[in-house]
């Protein structure tokens, strides 16, 4: 039977319409009536990541924190209870999952740092022009990455190069498919994005042009600001900084005057380093929070204030849909589970001439110089299974059916090999961390996902499963363009998400 659950505020706002092939689960809580004006059709989306922030942690925090802005937002929104972000969950596929509605096998990407069969190394790394060569996409490519600015740009020089032309491939080159950036620019509106590494001019897409005002103050600068939560939450107040600029009609440096962007947003990262900065995280199975955590979920929450009385003060919050999220969790919530563990041990007893990248977190991706030896190494890291804590490995070519991606040997990019590490595993220095993120498990890839607009009169929560990926098409629907305009949404049929098709859009 179809479900349907109407949800207005002075006679208009959005008709929540529930697939008849799908029993969702909604119920509705506490009322909130400050929104005192009607609200309006969506003219803007504000999409903003909580790196590290799960789906109990936005839980936990509201319940805690009943007159918080993340509270107010859940007032007037849709809580989505069982959202799993990408796997990798490594920033930059979990960052491309909301703005492509694709999964790696469409975008190309894995991780910021992976490995392509066919590109060639950098310059600056005096290797040659042999293809195969490790893609590091993080502060490493900045001009100069002590600086906010990156000393000005990225240096070609730390780019994988093409096969053909020899030329550097920037971040937004490597990306295989379009965003949303590409597509609401091409609809004549402005674009806008802020984020923690100039690298993320991989959201530019493809076009090289998709993203109109794009911000990255470089989250390395001066000594490094994740080893601080004080200096992460400086990084992340440059820019809510910028994101007010924008409200107001100018470019993030606030003096160029500018149309409000369409779609624009940000990552906070200050809880994501108090998750794995020691000392803080959690203190328990039941996800308390340290006071270093709690600490940083306050000044984030604090700085989403900002940004949302900014928009009221514009009289802008009306029609803006607010869409928080996360693009990866951490694991362990559970401090007893944590498990330092050295990488080395994963691959002993494997010839290292056989490995060509490997990457390790919580998650190993193992791309090996000779495909055909996949079994052979296999084979050799399950009998490391004990004593490097692993729970599973996975190849194409040993576990076919439990294998998420291409096929290695025909996409350049996928690894050959993926070792899943038992939960609570963290391959690095002793005393380094105690969190970490990239793998698949729960920890790592259930996270927060929250829908809010002033029509919203109600907090509803849909306990039905949905993935990140659903937030592209979701956007693109809402502001009344096509969702399939996004060339992975058409290769991987995402879908959008439940309980907004009905929501009122302005025409572009």
């Amino acid at each position: 039977m179809k479900k349907r659950v109407a949800v207005l505020a002075s006679g208009l706002a959005l008709s929540v319409a529930l697939s008849p092939l799908t029993s969702y689960a909604t119920t509705t809580t506490k009322k909130d009536d400050s929104a005192k004006t009607a609200p309006q059709a969506v003219q803007r989306v504000l999409l903003i990541s909580v790196d590290g922030m799960h789906e109990s942690d936005l839980a936990n925090f509201v319940k805690e924190h009943p007159h918080s802005n993340l509270a107010a937002l859940s007032n007037h929104g849709i809580t989505y209870t069982n959202a799993s972000t990408s796997k990798p969950s490594d920033s930059f596929p979990g960052t491309l999952a909301m703005v492509t509605g694709g999964t790696p096998n469409s975008t190309g990407v894995f991780y910021d740092d992976s490995y392509d069969r066919k590109l060639l190394p950098p310059i600056a790394s005096h290797a040659g022009d042999k293809p195969g060569t490790e893609v590091l996409y993080d502060e490493s490519v900045d001009k100069d990455k002590n600086k906010i600015d990156g000393g000005g740009g990225i240096n070609p020089a730390m780019l994988p190069r093409d096969p053909v032309t020899k030329q550097p491939v920037y971040p937004h080159s490597y990306l295989r498919v379009n965003t949303i950036f590409e597509v609401i620019k091409a609809a004549g509106k402005h674009t806008a994005w802020a984020d923690k590494h100039l690298s993320y001019d991989l959201l530019n897409g493809p076009s090289g042009k998709g993203v109109d005002d794009l911000y990255t103050p470089e989250i390395a600068a001066n000594g490094d600001a994740t080893t601080s939560i004080a200096a992460t939450e400086a990084n992340d107040d440059l820019k809510v900084k910028a994101i007010e600029n924008e409200i107001d009609g100018k470019d993030h440096t606030g003096t160029k005057s500018t149309p409000v962007p369409t779609i624009f947003g940000m990552n906070f990262q200050a809880v994501s380093v108090a998750q794995k900065l020691p000392g803080n995280g959690y203190l328990n199975s039941k996800g308390t929070f340290s006071k270093g955590l709690e600490g940083a979920f306050e000044h984030t929450d604090a700085s989403i204030g900002k940004i949302v009385n900014e928009l009221k003060k514009k009289h802008l919050y009306n029609s803006t849909l607010i869409i928080l999220t996360a693009k990866h969790g951490q694991t362990p919530i559970d401090p007893a589970k944590l498990r330092i563990t050295d990488k080395n041990l994963i691959t002993a007893g494997v010839p290292s001439n056989l490995i060509a990248q490997m990457t390790a977190d919580d998650i190993a991706l193992i791309w090996l110089t000779d495909q055909s030896k996949t079994k052979a190494v296999v084979a050799a890291i399950e009998r490391n299974k004990e004593k490097a804590h692993i729970k599973a490995v996975y190849s194409y070519v040993t576990s076919k059916k439990q294998w998420l991606f291409n096929n290695p040997a025909t996409d350049s990019r996928v690894p050959d090999i993926v070792v899943q590490p038992e939960d609570g595993v963290v391959y690095a220095k002793p005393g380094s961390k105690i969190a970490e993120h990239g793998g698949f498990s729960e920890d790592d890839t259930h996270v927060a996902l929250l829908v809010s607009f002033a029509g919203i009169q109600h907090a509803e929560k849909i306990a039905s499963s949905v993935q990140t990926t659903q937030i592209a098409p979701t956007i693109l629907k809402v502001l009344g363009l096509n969702p399939n305009a996004l060339e992975a949404v058409r290769k991987e049929h995402t879908q959008v998400l439940p309980g907004l098709m009905m929501l009122r859009h302005a025409k572009m």
